[in-house]
């Protein structure tokens, strides 16, 4: 009775979570009375992350304590003002901003984009709201530190963001090394500082922010002769919206209003309040990571309770799937024709499912479930809930086989036997063949665990709030990308190692007790 007490509390707590997490912006579509702007909220100082609304920071939405703030967000609040609509920001990593505005999930795209004519294939831009210059990021210690023009990169191994337009110019360079595209600047950041590359393609905001914050790099500012050769649009930015809406027209009345001097005003405000600028002198790494987790401590926690939620629920829920999917495919076949054929078919599409699942990375899945079913079904599903789904079907794929294995694994004569006193083949799976399965798959479940912990980092690419994009809005915002990720890790060993403890304790008690009285033989003659 105990146990099953303890059993029917564990599924209510689990019950209580999933509710309360589907209860939280359960309708991802844009009500009437709302203006939801993208960002990656990590690209100080067009736009960063922060823990107060000093300065005029904007709640993030769908967190608690996380805002952001910066240039874009500034332009944001004077477009949504001049809609009548109340400003919401939704964190959106770069790659899945285009995605999000073309489904629905945002209304428009307000993060230092260039409106390129790639971009204008698929979505709209308003006008500029601002123009910059193309620079090059370096290292002070670098033999290009000096340099005044792009031949003086010759033989340098540069790179620029992916999807972006600073990419492309790199082959203006002359003779210079390509190195692959990085994801965002904090990748960037931090391989310049290693020395994997010589430096990036940037825009000169950016870069003030880079000098400002580490006094190991330096800006390169190029005479128009000498530097890139770009067009207008090359170096202006905009806002996106989706094609052919009609509030194009009206926000680019909104942006007329704002004259060049307010523009450069906002900027250079963007740049002496933004988080990092405040970082002044050396200070010891113990100093650091208690100024890190001072600032950013509560988002990190926030982002382990969801990393946590999502890999418990994930397993759970994959665990169930696996065990229906593996006693599915173990059933005996039918006699009857049409109930063989239902069997030869279920068979089939979970053979699918499975290798499917199994042979796709997840991040792939993530993208193609959550802006697949919008772009394709209109079917907006909350970040959260995508995650789960998107975890628990992969761990599903994974568990099943696991259960399979397990089912085969227990000796053939307790199925004869089971067969002789009359039990049917639900008896004999329930009472007898899957309690055995589940005591010996417990350790692949607690490996499930552990690598379900991990794996939402991979959700990022949704922009799922765990403890991975935390860390990387925080880094992206404080520069401090080494001492930033050295608490995520830290973080992720101890929840990994908190599960591992757990089960195996679990696999203890469900064994019993540690050690049993040995009945002595009996000595022969005696009884």
């Amino acid at each position: 009775m105990k146990k099953r007490r303890t059993l029917f509390l564990l599924i209510a707590l689990t019950l209580s979570m999933v509710v309360g997490t589907f209860s939280v912006n359960a309708d991802d579509k844009t009500p009437e009375n709302e203006f939801r702007v993208g960002m990656e909220t990590a690209y100080a100082p067009f736009n960063w992350t922060q823990t107060s609304d000093a300065h005029g920071a904007v709640l993030k939405y769908g967190e608690k304590n996380s805002y952001a703030g910066g240039y874009d967000v500034e332009i944001a609040k004077r477009v949504a003002e001049g809609l009548g609509k109340e400003l919401v920001i939704v964190p959106t990593q770069w790659d899945g901003l285009v995605p999000a505005l073309t489904s629905g999930s945002i209304d428009a795209i307000i993060a230092g984009m260039s409106p390129t004519e790639e971009r204008r294939q698929v979505i709209d831009f308003t006008d500029p709201y601002y123009e910059s210059r193309l620079v090059v990021v370096t290292r002070k210690n670098s033999e290009f530190a000096n340099a005044t023009s792009l031949a003086d990169f010759s033989g340098a191994k540069i790179t620029g963001q992916l999807n972006t337009f600073h990419y492309s110019v790199v082959d203006q360079i002359p003779d210079v090394v390509y190195q692959d595209p990085m994801k965002d600047f904090s990748a960037m950041r931090v391989a310049l500082a290693s020395g994997i590359i010589d430096g990036y393609v940037s825009e000169r905001p950016e870069g003030v922010t880079a000098t400002n914050v580490n006094e190991n790099l330096t800006m390169i500012e190029f005479a128009p002769e000498d530097g890139f050769q770009t067009e207008p649009e090359d170096v202006q930015v905009a806002i996106g919206m989706r094609k052919n809406d009609p509030l194009v027209q009206d926000v680019n009345q909104i942006l007329a209003g704002i004259s060049a001097e307010e523009r450069t005003e906002l900027m250079d405000l963007a740049i002496q309040n933004q988080p990092s600028a405040s970082q002044e002198g050396e200070m010891s790494l113990w100093s650091t990571l208690k100024q890190i987790m001072s600032e950013y401590g509560i988002l990190f926690l926030q982002g382990a309770g969801l990393t946590l939620l999502i890999a418990i629920f994930s397993t759970i829920a994959g665990t169930l799937i696996g065990l229906l999917v593996g006693v599915f495919r173990t059933l005996p076949q039918s006699d009857q024709p049409l109930t063989r054929f239902m069997q030869k078919l279920g068979d089939w599409l979970l053979t699918i499912y499975i290798e499917v699942f199994r042979g796709t990375p997840m991040m792939v899945q993530a993208m193609v479930i959550f802006y697949g079913l919008a772009l394709a079904f209109g079917i907006d599903l909350n970040r959260t809930v995508a995650a789960l789904l998107i975890v628990s079907i992969n761990t599903g794929a994974y568990m099943s086989e696991i259960v399979r294995g397990g089912i085969f694994a227990v000796d053939k004569g307790q199925f004869e036997a089971a067969q002789a006193i009359g039990m049917t083949h639900t008896q004999t799976m329930r009472k007898i063949v899957l309690p055995q399965v589940v005591r010996n798959i417990l350790p692949a479940i607690g490996n499930e665990t552990v690598v379900n912990i991990k794996d939402t980092a991979v959700l990022s690419v949704i922009s799922v709030g765990d403890l991975f994009f935390q860390g990387t809005a925080a880094a992206g915002t404080n520069y401090l990308f080494f001492q930033t990720f050295l608490i995520v890790g830290l973080i992720y060993l101890v929840m990994t190692l908190s599960a591992t403890r757990l089960l195996r304790l679990m696999e203890k008690k469900i064994d019993g007790p540690d050690a049993f009285t040995k009945v002595e033989e009996p000595i022969e003659g005696q009884r």
